[in-house]
């Protein structure tokens, strides 16, 4: 069967295009925002508690993503359906909050010294690359599922849910680690 091609015969095609669009939008904006827009704090506008706000979005996502897989491993569908919906929401978000932030206040520079600075070094860099797979992956993990295509689903979600989860952790373990 064509890959582009449901079981149906209608093209997938305008999702993929969907999902490129908003995944490559992101990443885009995310590089502006961090690599390229030279910015200091923001005059009149303190969202230092944002941080804060990400860490505990991330925690409860790993937390769902975690649930979610414990409910679906126990045949529970439409609790797994419900915690997934919201570990995407929780993580949608996270990524707003995420955006508002940095779009604000600018990068935010580690200080600390010795082996911890390869190690934090380590974890954010393989946190960044692999977040670059959350929203096209869990985008088409939700689109194969409404679709009710769950052969490509599991497949997906093989490999989908331990990125999720792991970049959901390590943005925990950036925060305090920045702290």
């Amino acid at each position: 069967m064509d890959p582009v091609l449901s079981r149906d015969g209608v093209s997938d095609r305008s999702f993929f295009v969907f999902n490129a669009v908003v995944s490559i939008s992101a990443l885009a904006f995310i590089a502006y925002i961090l690599l390229v827009r030279a910015t200091g704090p923001a005059d009149g506008v303190d969202l230092g508690f944002l941080p804060a706000v990400n860490a505990s979005l991330n925690g409860v996502s790993a937390l769902l993503l975690a649930a979610g897989w414990v409910a679906i491993r126990n045949r529970n569908v439409r609790l797994h359906r419900y915690l997934m919906v919201s570990a995407f929401a929780a993580s949608a978000l996270f990524l707003v909050c995420y955006l508002t932030y940095h779009y604000v206040h600018g990068d935010t520079r580690y200080q600390g010294e010795g082996w911890i600075r390869a190690v934090y070094f380590f974890v954010l860099i393989t946190h960044i690359v692999l977040s670059m797979v959350v929203v096209p992956g869990a985008l088409s993990a939700f689109y194969f599922a409404w679709k009710r295509r769950f052969d490509r689903h599991r497949r997906l979600t093989r490999i989908v849910l331990p990125i999720w989860l792991y970049v959901s952790v390590t943005g925990v373990v950036i925060y305090f680690m920045l702290r």
